[in-house]
């Protein structure tokens, strides 16, 4: 157990580390290279951990992919830009309508894509609207935070729901019923604490007319106009998929490649007829077809093709955990909380996730902690709160500490770029605070939820 033990801390070392920008799907995969070669996993386990994750994976990729189409098209802008004129110069209605935002964004397209996308785009309103540094912090911190602690209501929502999703066969559907709930709850209790925390911060009042027009965000209309559709064929199709047994990321990967195709204006001959439109002048009102094809390249380039390997590679080195015998001795844990009833299950079992997830990572925490359910043999409700309890506590966990999660690292980092650095320290302090309230509000309102639908 000891081996398996280094092997997996060293490995997790360097993913977070990442020394002279090393991917982190390389570092995962030498980890498995030296579980490989020391015999604490076996090349049988390969197919078997392959089974666990590619569906995950491959559906996380291809969602990114979608939201940075959308989001070269201005798609995000333009919502934030609506966003903003809806709160009427009211700086705490802007605030409410923005984590909002965020939320529904973090729904569709995952926390990563929420995180990531709006984050810049609410910066730069900030700078616009010439908010303090103060206030810019308050919503910068704000876009961060819910788009984690409210990843939760679709499966697609976050790469740790589609693991959790497979591993225990939940269903699209069954997931979304248990869910949306649930995330609705988080999203209150997320609004309450953040509205409370930065109270002094947010602005009582703010221009409008310092934001410039959501229709001039739009960088290619056709794109913009086409994502719309194949969003709602897209959520459609996850909820039809789920009978016919097709995997999720066939339904998002169809869904990637079609926006994909659209934003190239490939194969050429589709798109002849939009090409001969011509533009509009200053007297036409008619919004113009677009201003050309996207570089799609570029964007395919930078989709997060390195998790494919991180999550072969990471999950074998926590396989190798698990034939040493570690998720037996977590499951032990799991099932001394099961014994103490549905409330000791779902609150126990979404704090310790949590708490691991803050030290370790939450993309191996929660296959560890699904490995330890499972071999904790709980049943009926009380195994059913434990799955999902596991997936909150992997979904907001993660906001205690900045290592919790690569998004979080990769937010930091993409902060520190445009002039905001927030320290380590500076972080923990807040992130400790926002989190723990919202965690066990949420957690309660699962177990509520569970016992109604039962």
């Amino acid at each position: 157990m000891l081996l398996a033990l280094i092997i997996f801390l060293v490995t997790l070392t360097f993913v977070i580390w990442q020394p002279r920008g090393l991917g982190i799907g390389w570092s995962a995969l030498a980890g498995a290279g030296v579980a490989l070669l020391t015999g604490v996993v076996h090349l049988s386990d390969v197919p078997d951990v392959w089974a666990l994750v590619w569906n995950a994976t491959l559906t996380f990729v291809a969602v990114i992919l979608i939201s940075l189409v959308l989001d070269e098209a201005g798609t995000f802008e333009w919502s934030a830009l609506h966003v903003a004129r809806w709160g009427k110069g009211n700086g705490r209605r802007l605030f409410t309508l923005i984590v909002i935002l965020g939320a529904a964004i973090a729904a569709v397209f995952a926390n990563d894509g929420a995180a990531l996308i709006l984050t810049p785009i609410v910066f730069q309103m900030m700078l616009a609207l010439k908010f303090s540094p103060a206030a810019s912090f308050a919503f910068i911190m704000a876009t961060g935070f819910v788009a984690d602690t409210t990843s939760l209501p679709l499966v697609v929502s976050n790469l740790v729901n589609i693991v959790s999703a497979d591993f225990f066969g939940i269903g699209f559907a069954r997931y979304a019923l248990v869910m949306i709930p649930v995330s609705l709850v988080s999203l209150a209790a997320t609004l309450g604490v953040l509205r409370f925390f930065f109270r002094k911060s947010i602005p009582d009042r703010y221009d409008v007319a310092e934001l410039g027009r959501p229709e001039d965000a739009i960088r290619d209309h056709l794109t913009f106009r086409a994502g719309w559709v194949v969003l709602a064929v897209l959520l459609v199709g996850y909820f039809v998929a789920e009978p016919l047994n097709v995997p999720l990321s066939a339904v998002a990967s169809v869904a990637a490649l079609a926006i994909i195709v659209v934003a190239a204006r490939r194969p050429a001959f589709l798109f002849r007829s939009a090409a001969r439109r011509p533009e509009p002048t200053a007297t036409v009102s008619p919004a113009p077809v677009g201003r050309g094809p996207i570089a799609v390249w570029p964007v395919v380039r930078s989709a997060p093709w390195q998790v494919v390997l991180f999550s072969l590679g990471m999950y074998l080195v926590v396989y190798g955990l698990r034939n040493a015998g570690l998720t037996d001795a977590l499951g032990q844990v799991f099932a001394a909380m099961a014994g103490q009833g549905t409330l000791a299950a779902g609150v126990g079992t979404g704090f310790l996730v949590a708490g691991m997830s803050s030290v370790m990572n939450n993309m191996p925490t929660v296959l560890v902690a699904a490995l330890g359910i499972d071999a904790a043999d709980a049943t009926g409700i009380v195994h059913e709160i434990m799955v999902y309890a596991n997936v909150i506590g992997a979904d907001l966990g993660p906001k205690i500490t900045p290592i919790g999660s690569l998004a979080t690292l990769l937010w930091l980092h993409v902060l520190d770029r445009k002039g905001m650095h927030i320290s380590w320290g500076q972080y923990f302090r807040i992130g400790i605070i926002l989190t723990i309230p919202v965690l066990a509000v949420t957690l309660l309102g699962l177990v509520a939820w569970l016992t109604v639908l039962h």
